[in-house]
Order: C-alpha cells, then structure tokens, then sequence
C-alpha cells in the first residue's frame, strides 16, 4: 500500500512555482559623477532588474531631454541581461539633461531616471532683481515690528522627553489685510536652567500637524517648528487633510497677482516673527540663531536669513520657491512651477503675476546672504529642479557648502540628515 502511494504521488504532475517582485528601472550615465562639458556627448544606461538579477525581454520605454522640458527623445527598447545604451546627445549651455525610463510588467508602470549635469557652476538665474526689492521687505519688517509678539504657550507634556520642555506657541503676525493674524508652532527648550543657542526649523509645502524637535532640544537647542498657515499644529491629521484639499488647495498661488497681498508675504514675515519670539527667550544665549528646513523650508531658510540679521547660519535641503521664471525662458523653473502651464486654469504667465514673483524668489533673497550656509540636494529632484537650486546657490556671496546626493530626487538619505545635524550643531555651540 506505501509503495502504491508513493508511486501515486510521483506521478502527480508538477506545480509550476510563479514568481513576483518589484521591477527596479536603474537608470545610470557614462560619467561616474555624473558631469558633463557643453558640446560633451552623454550615453544612459538603462537596466530592469528583478530580485537582484537583470530582466530581459520588457519593453522600456525612455524620454530623454533638458529636465522639466518636452523629451527630445521619446523611443522604446527591449531590455536586456547587458542593459540598454542610449545615445543621448549633448547640451551647449549650463544645465541638466534627464533621462526618464519606464517599464510595464502586470499592469504596473516601474520608473528610474538619471541626470546628467552639464557645467551646474555656471548656470545663471532668469529673475530679475526688482529695484526697490529691500525697500519693500524693509517696509513689511517694520509693520510686523509695530505688532506686540503677544506670545501664547500651551504645554505638551506628550511631545516632550526627559530633558526637554514642549508647548504649543502662537505669536502675533501680520496679516493678507490690515488686521494681524497668528503664527504658529511648537517650542522645545531644554529643562535645565542655563543659556542656550536656537534653532528655527521651517516647514516643507503641505498642510500638516507638528511635533516639534525635542531631541534636538535635548542636545542644548532652544528649538522652534513652525507652521506657516496661521492655524493650530496640534489638531488631527484629518483637519490638515481637508484643508489641503479644500480651503487651502494652491495656497501657494494665492494673491499672486499682488505683490502686497501674495500669500508668502505673511509668511515670509511670519518667520522674522519666529524669531523675535526666540530672542526673546529668557533661556536663550544672545548670540547664536539658526535656521533649517528642505524644499519650501529650504526656501524659507534662505528667505528667513537674507531679511533678519540675527540669523548666523543656515542649512537647506533642495530649496524651492528658486528661479521660478525659468519657464518663461524654456528652462526648468523653481516648485510650485506657476508659469510651467501656458494656458487653462491653472495658467499664471500674466504681467502682474510675473512681476510679484521678482519679490519672493529665492534667488533675490539668495543674492542678499551674509551668513554661511551648508545645502545639499540630488540631481534627480523632479519637484526642485536641480537647475532653479543652483540659480540660487550660485549667486550667493556669502560662505556655502554643498553636498550632493546624486541619485536622490526630492528626498534626502540618512548620510544627508546626519551631515546636516553635525553642521547645526558645531554653528550653533561654537564658542561655548
């Protein structure tokens, strides 16, 4: 009888074994730092990858050509064990040629990319510096002055930690009209007594809670994590939810036509605010201030230590809000991209539109630095163009560093995070 059952089994046929895993599209140049020279030619190499192993037999679909601009090169291949090698073209001016690679496999879309740098040092910015540009910020820093602080604490037990004091802070703004508004975040100072140096954390686009920086603040750091939409950052993720879907979708086109009422003027402002608050501070040492944050906090961070003089220095992550008329030029211009649309509903490229951008523009405020900053970002960022960070970076006059990331797009690793926080910490503790 066993040796029936095993005959029996033996003739089962056998179950074809399926497999599944995520496609990885590795999209690389021929130059291992990724540079070019104008008129140098550049060849990709696309690879689909399976489980660590190459895929062959997909087809691979890439787009090739300056970055944010309509591809040169639209063309499919079928992968290989090798890889696919593309002949690129070249660039004649400064710039960023991006090739983007898809592949389709069960109804999914796998996506790589990688951009290749043609002089970055050179490329020079589209915007133009309005006349009375420190005229008009030097007027909005004087109403703000006339407004009280009127600083309103609430505590948080739950955010803080052993070392560490949290409150939710709102302070007096100035407003889009004539009445004030309110500016809100959340402070962290350490528990012991002593004097500390402060450091202002400004926030990425969206519409979110905070927590605040209460390790940072552990480390001997009065922190503050601002919010800049002038409401509570301590109610359920659900109210931020439907206010960026709702009463504050586009917020970042809000009053763009009116260099006076344009929604970043408060809050630009709001952040001078921020630290008049931490000046103010009894614990704080009188001396050092910093301030931080990536993308649109990238941009507030050049923004915030270009109009007050008490910052000492500063770090961004991929800066927004930077050469943002770079596509009137044919170029990639800064995030949000309001003059990227020509027409329909979401179309900005009007005169009055134009003309206010000149006020904002990170490159303005990044022409006016005097404190040293430390920046980083990667080549692939599709949300701040690598193109519209360095029209910033390059024309600022005061002591820089930049440390890149290349393969990275709108994100930073943790080798970034950890450059980042060591730089705050030696700027902010020297001399103690």
């Amino acid at each position: 009888m066993l040796q029936f059952l095993i005959l029996s089994l033996l003739a089962l046929p056998l179950v074809a074994q399926e497999r599944i895993g995520t496609i990885q599209v590795r999209v690389s140049t021929d130059h291992a730092d990724w540079r070019y020279q104008p008129g140098q030619p550049v060849r990709f190499r696309i690879l689909a990858v399976q489980d660590g192993q190459p895929v062959s037999g997909l087809k691979v679909t890439y787009k090739i050509g300056p970055e944010m601009m309509p591809a040169k090169i639209d063309q499919s291949a079928t992968s290989t064990a090798d890889g696919i090698t593309v002949d690129a073209g070249t660039m004649t001016e400064p710039g960023f040629l991006r090739c983007i690679a898809t592949v389709e496999l069960n109804g999914k879309t796998y996506r790589g990319l990688a951009t290749a740098a043609f002089q970055p040092e050179a490329i020079k910015p589209t915007q133009t510096d309005p006349a009375d540009f420190d005229q008009f910020w030097a007027a909005g820093k004087a109403a703000l002055a006339k407004l009280p602080i009127d600083a309103k604490l609430t505590p948080l037990p739950d955010y803080g930690n052993a070392d560490a004091d949290c409150f939710q802070l709102n302070l007096q703004n100035v407003g889009m009209n004539t009445l004030p508004s309110r500016f809100y975040g959340v402070l962290c100072e350490p528990k012991a007594p002593g004097k500390y140096p402060a450091l202002l954390s400004v926030p990425g686009a969206g519409v979110r809670p905070y927590r605040g920086m209460a390790e940072m603040a552990a480390k001997g750091i009065i922190t503050l994590q601002v919010g800049i939409h002038g409401i509570p950052v301590t109610m359920e993720q659900s109210v931020y939810d439907s206010l960026g879907v709702g009463a504050l979708s586009s917020y970042n086109a809000f009053g763009l036509d009116n260099k006076d009422r344009y929604y970043y003027r408060r809050v630009y402002l709001g952040c001078v605010r921020a630290n008049d608050f931490l000046t103010s501070h009894p614990k704080w040492d009188g001396s050092n201030l910093a301030v931080t944050g990536g993308s649109q906090g990238g941009a507030l961070s050049i923004v915030t230590a270009a109009l007050d003089p008490r910052v000492k220095g500063l770090a961004a992550y991929y800066p927004a809000l930077a050469d943002v008329t770079g596509y009137l030029q044919n170029r990639a211009g800064g995030w949000p991209h309001m003059f990227r649309m020509t027409e329909g509903p979401l179309a900005h490229r009007t005169s009055e539109k134009i003309e206010t951008s000149r006020y904002y523009d990170v490159v303005n405020f990044a022409r006016r630095l005097k404190v040293p900053g430390f920046y980083t970002w990667g080549y692939n960022d599709e949300t701040c163009p690598p193109t519209s960070m360095y029209s910033a970076y390059n024309v600022i006059p005061a002591q820089k560093k930049l440390l890149l990331a290349l393969e990275t797009g709108h994100n930073n690793v943790p080798e970034q995070v950890a450059e980042v926080q060591a730089y705050l910490l030696a700027l902010l503790k020297r001399g103690q």
